[in-house]
């Protein structure tokens, strides 16, 4: 019985062999990126600016400011919903900007059966 390989993968060794290089370099291409966006760090703001957050990208919370007016005392959900939404939009956007990047990255790679 004889094997049907997709087109473009029985050609012998060499191709395996260039798909194997091609493996290996996406996966160190796919390592530095990562390695690029866990060292990032975004600015994200909520609440009109009211509430900002410095977020890395390995979504470790850096650092909370919160304006001083919206302060109240009497009204602690609000702050609390500001806060969430903050910290949710910094999450979103380090995840958002990792998938683009991420995908920029293997675009560029044409392994039959792989992708």
């Amino acid at each position: 019985m004889k094997a049907r390989l997709p087109k473009g993968i029985g050609s012998g060794p060499q191709n395996m062999n260039a798909m194997i290089r091609q493996a290996q370099k996406l996966q160190e291409d796919m390592d530095a990126l990562q390695a690029d966006l866990d060292a990032r760090e975004y600015d994200i703001s909520a609440g009109g600016g009211a509430v900002k957050i410095k977020i890395k990208g390995t979504l470790e919370v850096d650092n909370i400011e919160i304006s001083p007016e919206i302060v109240d005392p009497d009204d602690i959900e609000t702050l609390s919903d500001l806060l969430t939404a903050a910290v949710n939009e910094a999450i979103n956007k380090v995840n958002a900007t990792n998938e683009e990047e991420k995908n920029k990255i293997s675009a560029q790679f044409n392994i039959p059966g792989m992708f």
